[in-house]
């Protein structure tokens, strides 16, 4: 084993008041699918998805974050394309930040920086089984 320190974000927790559509949108834009699911998958409590976010059911929730106050400044994904990713993202009821078109909020608050990845690191990263079970 290595001396060398690495790390990288396994996951991201967020609280979302709509489940649903987050697990939509995401699926549907990104291709994130289901890793787990805490409850019943149709109405899962929380709900992991393959590259890192933990979408947290929480329909009574009252502040909702935002891109300048909240627990989460924002959401930086990286993508293998953008003109893609972002054609269908603007599909759905998202606002447009002003940091630029790449940067969107969601109905509930969270603000999400599409950011475009090197060709084939995406699918590199993503073979990579990186748990020790």
């Amino acid at each position: 084993m290595s001396d060398k320190i690495c790390s990288y974000v396994e996951h991201v927790a967020i609280r979302v008041k709509d489940i649903h559509w987050h697990i939509h949108f995401f699926k549907d834009v990104c291709g994130m699918d289901v890793r787990e699911v805490d409850g019943d998958l149709n109405n899962p409590n929380q709900y992991w998805t393959i590259g890192g976010l933990q979408l947290m059911a929480t329909p009574d929730l009252d502040e909702v974050p935002s891109n300048d106050k909240g627990w989460l400044a924002h959401l930086g994904i990286m993508v293998n394309n953008m003109d893609a990713v972002l054609k269908k993202a603007y599909a759905y009821d998202v606002k447009e930040l002003p940091q630029g078109y790449n940067w969107l909020q969601l109905p509930d608050g969270l603000a999400v920086e599409f950011i475009q990845a090197a060709e084939g690191s995406i699918e590199e990263i993503l073979s990579i089984n990186p748990r020790n079970v």
